[in-house]
């Protein structure tokens, strides 16, 4: 529970408004355990799929036009073996950002009962969202996608067709590093076959027909700069903005800091789990985010 200024605002309501709970529909009755998120949005959809088929593209390239026509096994097989590692982890982490509640506000909680239930004392002020008729916890913000209020919003990111909050953080900071490291590997493995083509005869080194192969070649060079420099710029500023405890939304709006600060050891151990462990790397473990602040709604 903290004390604000008056003249602290949050991203929707410039001054407190009347709740007005009598107005908020009752939030539905929850689904079971293990229902999965998936947000509707076209555009979203759009470049979910275009996510896909870039890293599919690379797949094909890399396996059918590299590696599986070059007479080097050991070459072919290690590499072969790296790069479908780091794809699959890129893909899984994608899905796994995408499917995962971000840590959406229950929509419409903003009755009369939830009100009562938070026992206010005189002083204490919560705040509702107008958009989605929430009672909002401090720092959270309303998502225009989502159509909901999102614990510890970062942005929304329409390649994983989902904001990137509290409960997904982990997962987009690992597609962003996976993608960089595969689109790295493509990238050193296009400039070998390069080499090794100029050294030899060009129809020995791929089955597919040397203007073929160069086009193929060009594309997948032209994806993979383009990727590791998006993902590895994504990747450094969100590892920042860990670091920090402070989101993209907060950073722009330079709100002020009303969280107590911790070392950057402790905000990483809470985005990716404690302790440390190889699952920080994975896409499968679950971070531990602890128990709700029953004291979220109020400051």
């Amino acid at each position: 529970m903290m004390l604000i200024p008056t003249h602290h605002f949050r991203n929707i309501e410039r001054k407190p408004e009347y709740l007005q709970p009598e107005k908020c529909i009752p939030p539905p009755y929850p689904g079971p355990m293990g229902t999965m998120w998936f947000i509707r949005d076209g555009c979203g959809i759009a470049c979910a799929i275009v996510t896909w088929f870039l890293v599919l593209y690379a797949e094909f390239v890399v396996l059918f036009v590299m590696l599986i026509p070059s007479r080097d096994y050991v070459y072919s097989i290690i590499n072969g073996i790296m790069f479908n590692l780091l794809a699959f982890l890129a893909l899984a982490s994608h899905c796994r950002a995408m499917l995962t509640d971000p840590g959406a506000v229950p929509k419409g909680n903003a009755t009369k009962e939830f009100i009562e239930s938070l026992q206010l004392k005189p002083g204490q002020v919560v705040y509702k969202c107008p958009k989605c008729c929430s009672i909002k916890p401090d720092r959270a913000h309303h998502c225009s996608v989502c159509k909901r209020c999102i614990r510890k919003m970062d942005h929304h990111c329409p390649w994983v067709n989902n904001c990137v909050g509290e409960n997904n953080q982990k997962y987009f900071v690992l597609f962003t590093m996976y993608i960089a490291l595969i689109s790295l590997h493509a990238l050193i493995m296009v400039g070998f076959h390069f080499l090794h083509c100029f050294e030899e005869d060009w129809t020995k080194c791929s089955s597919f027909s040397p203007p073929t192969t160069v086009i193929l070649l060009i594309l997948l060079c032209f994806e993979g700069l383009l990727f590791l420099i998006f993902t590895s710029v994504m990747f450094g500023t969100q590892v920042h903005s860990i670091c920090t405890d402070e989101t993209g939304i907060e950073q722009l709006k330079k709100e002020e800091r009303r969280w107590a600060k911790k070392t950057k050891w402790m905000n990483m151990k809470a985005v990716f789990g404690h302790p440390f462990s190889l699952g920080w790397a994975s896409p499968f473990a679950t971070p531990d985010q602890g128990k709700a602040d029953p004291y979220q709604y109020v400051v």
